[in-house]
């Protein structure tokens, strides 16, 4: 049975072990050598509470974070740069305590706005001076994208590493391309003209000849005609003494040229291809009798920069095609020699594809016509027989590029998958054909006696 007085002793026996046990929370802090962590965000400030009243403190490198006691058991812990430091506490009776001062990166305005326009994704972005970098996972390829097109224009001049990852990303870092160039050129020519002459002695005391100057035509001196060139048709009656040049000819032709590079690229990076050639440019240096000629060599043909970015299952390509060929007639004549111009035909597009697929460049087309007609005044007027005194120089071009890319995502083998190269199934000489065979007894590499007669027993001479 409980009396007043046994529960009186129970009460004060309890008072009296809480009086003596220190706190829990006190013990925990007061213990030296125990470092316990306290975070902050670069920028920002927080308070670090003592169980014990502080006399001074201590900090590692103020250039990470800065403490002042605010209060006797108050310390104000400032962040100034993203890194971690120490800081020690001393209070009365030798009591210390040490932290670490984490001090973190402060959620950037690329980083909010980012959050802000795509919630629910985990987008996370690292900016520095030169470079800004996306990490995460996002939901989908456009996305993606997206926050890196916003990236690049919130930090224009930084280098943005697109490290995003969404569903169904591929492992692979590289991709071959497929490139084909076709160019087909189709001409077409007509020439229509005609000259009419009479011989030395002429018709009927009459000598004349009728040209246009387009086309060449007969001259006189002291010994009879002169022909510079019979053209297509010519004419003479030898009893009438009258003749006649005509010039009739109608060329078409057609070429096509091709070429199939397939290049590799890491992602990200760019690579180039060049199927044609270089031509060489003189360049003066200097004046009088110091000058000196240099020669710079110049590229032509078909050129192909293309650069891929991997994003998920897509492919994103910045390709730059072009054609460029020489061109004598728009040259520069230079001392001698002749410089030629260069007609050239580029194109620069942005594409997205998956593993596979192709796109066709097309529509780099060049048309060109001329039309030259020459007339005789007055004669090349008259109906009918006015085309007699006539001449027309009709010419055609037509050249059309076309290019087809298709993409490919590649990986190395490995030296288990490497495919056997071909072999002959017979032996590259017929037997027989050895040069040790042809040796007085046989022979190895140089002089060695036949195989077969180290093996034959020697004869003694016994």
């Amino acid at each position: 049975m409980v009396t007043r007085r046994s529960t009186a002793r129970l009460l004060i026996t309890l008072l009296a072990l809480l009086c003596l046990a220190p706190p829990a929370g006190l013990k925990a802090q007061a213990q030296p050598g125990q470092l316990l962590r306290v975070s902050v965000t670069a920028g920002r400030s927080t308070i670090v509470e003592t169980t014990y009243d502080v006399t001074r403190i201590a900090v590692t490198n103020p250039a990470v974070a800065d403490a002042v006691v605010v209060r006797p058991r108050e310390i104000l812990v400032d962040g100034k740069a993203p890194g971690t430091i120490s800081l020690i506490v001393w209070g009365n009776d030798d009591r210390r305590t040490q932290y670490d001062i984490v001090v973190e990166q402060p959620v950037s305005a690329l980083e909010q706005q980012l959050h802000q326009l795509f919630p629910g994704e985990d987008i996370h972005s690292e900016v520095n001076a030169d470079s800004v970098v996306l990490s995460g996972h996002v939901s989908s390829t456009q996305i993606m994208l997206r926050a890196a097109e916003i990236a690049r224009a919130v930090v224009p001049k930084a280098n943005v590493v697109n490290m995003l990852l969404v569903p169904g990303a591929t492992d692979a870092q590289q991709v071959m391309l497929q490139v084909r160039f076709a160019e087909v050129n189709r001409r077409a020519l007509m020439d229509l003209g005609v000259s009419f002459f009479t011989g030395v002695s002429g018709y009927k005391d009459w000598t004349g000849r009728s040209t246009t100057q387009q086309f060449p035509a007969p001259s006189y001196d002291k010994e009879g005609l002169v022909f510079s060139d019979f053209v297509n048709l010519f004419l003479f009656n030898n009893k009438q003494n009258v003749g006649t040049l005509i010039k009739a000819l109608q060329q078409k032709g057609q070429f096509q040229s091709l070429a199939e590079p397939n290049l590799i690229a890491y992602n990200g990076q760019e690579a180039s291809f060049l199927a044609g050639g270089e031509f060489p440019v003189p360049i003066l240096t200097g004046g009088g009798i110091a000058a000196s000629v240099s020669v710079t060599f110049k590229e032509f043909g078909g050129r192909l920069n293309f650069k891929p970015t991997f994003a998920g299952d897509l492919i994103r390509l910045h390709v730059r095609p072009e054609v460029s060929s020489l061109d004598f007639n728009n040259g520069v004549l230079l001392q001698g020699f002749r410089i030629p111009a260069l007609t050239t035909r580029r194109a620069e597009t942005e594409v997205e594809l998956r593993d596979g697929q192709s796109f066709a460049i097309a529509g780099l087309i060049n048309n060109q016509a001329q039309t030259d007609v020459a007339a005789l005044p007055i004669l090349g007027q008259l109906p009918i027989i006015g085309n007699l005194f006539k001449s027309k120089a009709d010419r055609k071009e037509r050249t059309e590029l076309l290019v087809i890319v298709t993409p490919r995502l590649v990986r190395p083998l490995n030296p288990d998958e490497v495919p056997p190269l071909p072999t002959l199934p017979g032996r590259f000489l017929p037997k027989g054909d050895d040069i040790g065979e042809q040796l007085r007894g046989g022979g190895g590499t140089v002089d060695a006696p036949h195989a077969d007669s180290a093996n034959k027993p020697k004869k003694s001479g016994l």
